[in-house]
């Protein structure tokens, strides 16, 4: 019988590990107010860019802006205080220099002259305080980027602990990956990590920048970095991903998916096996089956380099038939 064989040959082989991981990004920033109060006007839009400084979310500053008056008003009482404060010293200088008061009127003097600056300091002091507050009433972006999901609205009252939006920067994501403990061992920094999809299509290939020197008592994983470049904005943040640590390489053959046949969970190829005289039968091999590379099964026995794989008719075949090969 004519079939058609390819010859196994021995190609380097990853030996990886895959696992679910988390895409996070350095140049993501969670917007919290840091007042609490109730949203009066809302500027940006989701998936608006926005500048560095530019308004993004106003909350009703009137209370604080009242607060801010009354203590410029205060500041303003105290420095008419402490101008009557200065007058009256000068005036218990001249008259203690002609020896009209004692030096005793004249130590007080300048002692209550003293404590109205240093009242008037802390006055200004707080005043700059309850201005700074002010500020934060009006929510503004700290850096350049895309605004993202802007989950309140006009008139809702907001905390110090209320997500107002978040502000990305397309570019470079971070891939997080909890690997098993039991693999601890192998982990070293710039280790070969594939991020691949669904079909096991490469999408970015990166090394490991960080290991954690602790492991996670609740999963018993060790987490691991991996800078990913994002330049076509393919992945996202915050995305789960299928990321492959590649452990090493070693050398095994490979056979078609289509040569190879399943009974009984066991794994099985017909190898045409050269006879006396230049003739060839078909020898049925028990396989042990590594990893899926494309099209091809990798082969950990059963079946070695050089070995003529049967390709076509297998389903005609039984063991010990003659065949002729054909590459």
């Amino acid at each position: 019988m004519p079939v058609k064989v390819l010859e196994a040959r021995a190609v380097p082989v990853n030996d990886a590990s895959e696992y679910v991981a988390t895409l996070k990004s350095r140049d993501s920033a969670v917007i919290m107010p840091q007042v609490e109060g109730q949203i009066t006007q809302i500027f940006v839009h989701s998936g608006e860019r926005v500048a560095a400084g530019g308004p993004m979310i106003e909350i009703d500053p009137l209370k604080q802006q009242a607060t801010v008056k009354s203590q410029e008003s205060a500041r303003a009482a105290q420095e008419a205080q402490l101008s009557w404060a200065k007058k009256q010293y000068d005036r218990a200088q001249g008259l203690a220099a002609a020896g009209v008061v004692s030096k005793q009127d004249l130590d007080q003097a300048k002692s209550a002259m003293d404590a109205a600056q240093a009242q008037l300091d802390a006055l200004d002091a707080t005043v700059n305080e309850q201005q700074v507050q002010l500020h934060y009433y009006r929510v503004v972006a700290l850096r350049s980027g895309i605004v993202g999901d802007v989950p309140v609205h006009v008139g809702d009252r907001v905390t110090t602990t209320t997500v107002l939006t978040t502000i990305d920067q397309p570019g470079s994501l971070e891939a997080y990956v909890y690997v098993p403990i039991e693999h601890s061992s192998q982990l070293k920094m710039n280790l070969p990590v594939q991020v691949i999809d669904s079909d096991g299509k490469v999408l970015a290939d990166s090394r490991i920048s960080f290991i954690s020197p602790q492991v996670d008592s609740t999963t018993q994983t060790v987490l691991v970095k991996a800078r990913i470049a994002n330049g076509n904005d393919a992945l996202r943040q915050s995305q789960f991903i299928r990321a492959r640590v590649v452990w090493g390489t070693h050398k095994n053959p490979q056979v078609p998916i289509l040569a190879v046949s399943r009974l009984g969970g066991q794994y099985f190829a017909f190898v045409a096996e050269p006879q006396n005289g230049g003739s060839f039968v078909a020898r049925q091999k028990p396989l042990t089956i590594g990893q899926t590379v494309g099209n091809d099964y990798e082969v950990q026995g059963g079946i070695n380099a050089g070995d003529k794989v049967i390709i076509s008719g297998t389903q005609f075949l039984v063991d010990g038939v003659p065949v002729i090969p054909m590459s």
